[in-house]
């Protein structure tokens, strides 16, 4: 009966998840080039080291570090934050909750869109008012440039995932017993020491969860830089994930993309047991 129960979930897992898996497995090994669709040769590792070869590939992987350390380090700061803010008794508590999570509702594409019209070169609203306020001389092409573009789509990402940590950060804290911080009161613990021996600890197994699981989630993500910058100018805003989609889908080369992403797949699966590993030991 409970595998009979668990049939469809596991049908839909196969068809969905294993089987493009075991796919992108096979095709890694293989020369699958859109042009020639019937000439499939097995090739071996091939691929692999025309990936490891490759220039790209490295300025990628650099990126998509870069990408994920800094984008979730603030994030989960940001997040962090807004969490002991809502955690707080004060007038709209409720309709500030509610608004919170309006960033991480909506989909990537339209935050990519909105935050490109933000930063336009002639229209957008940061040059303007970063002019009105004498913040900035004269507008910045902040996606053009190789110097401003990074940043400026780790704002973007880092303004719609900030909520998915406010959210379940403020869940760990209501779960958190009120008479820790009673008692840490009596023992004339400061705010500070409160924070460190009672918030932190009753927050630790929400913060290693949310961490692994936004960590995997802005290292798979691809949709918002190629909304905002496609990956240019250049490669300066590439990640390994888009490097592997546009070698697949514009240039074809679906071979190259599968190994690309396996690689890609075996990255994150060592971060994360190294990730699990040190957290089981602390």
């Amino acid at each position: 009966m409970p595998w009979l129960l668990l049939a469809p979930a596991l049908a839909i897992t196969t068809v969905l998840v294993l089987v493009p898996a075991a796919q992108t497995i096979w095709m890694s090994f293989h020369d699958v080039v859109l042009f020639w669709p019937r000439s499939r040769p097995f090739i071996g590792f091939a691929n692999y080291l025309t990936a490891f070869a490759d220039p790209v590939f490295w300025e990628g992987l650099l990126s998509s570090v870069i990408w994920v350390v800094v984008s979730v380090g603030l994030q989960f700061s940001v997040g962090l934050a807004a969490a002991l803010l809502l955690n707080r008794r004060f007038a709209w508590r409720g309709l500030a909750r509610a608004l919170i999570v309006v960033p991480w509702a909506l989909p990537s594409v339209i935050i990519g869109l909105v935050w490109t019209w933000m930063l336009d070169f002639n229209l957008g609203l940061v040059n303007e008012l970063g002019m009105r306020l004498g913040l900035l001389a004269q507008p910045i092409p902040w996606l053009s440039q190789p110097g401003t573009a990074f940043a400026a789509v780790i704002m973007a990402v880092v303004w719609q995932g900030f909520p998915f940590f406010a959210v379940t950060l403020l869940a760990g804290l209501q779960s958190i017993p009120g008479e820790l911080y009673e008692a840490a009161s009596l023992d004339g613990a400061s705010g500070i020491k409160k924070f460190y021996h009672v918030t932190l600890p009753g927050i630790a197994g929400v913060m290693t969860t949310a961490l692994l699981l936004r960590m995997i989630w802005v290292a798979n993500s691809l949709d918002l830089i190629l909304v905002m910058t496609g990956g240019g100018p250049g490669t300066a805003t590439q990640t390994l994930p888009l490097h592997a989609f546009l070698t697949a889908w514009s240039g074809g080369n679906y071979g190259q993309g599968s190994a690309l992403a396996v690689v890609l797949t075996l990255l994150l699966l060592g971060v994360v047991v190294a990730y699990l590993i040190r957290s089981e030991r602390a």
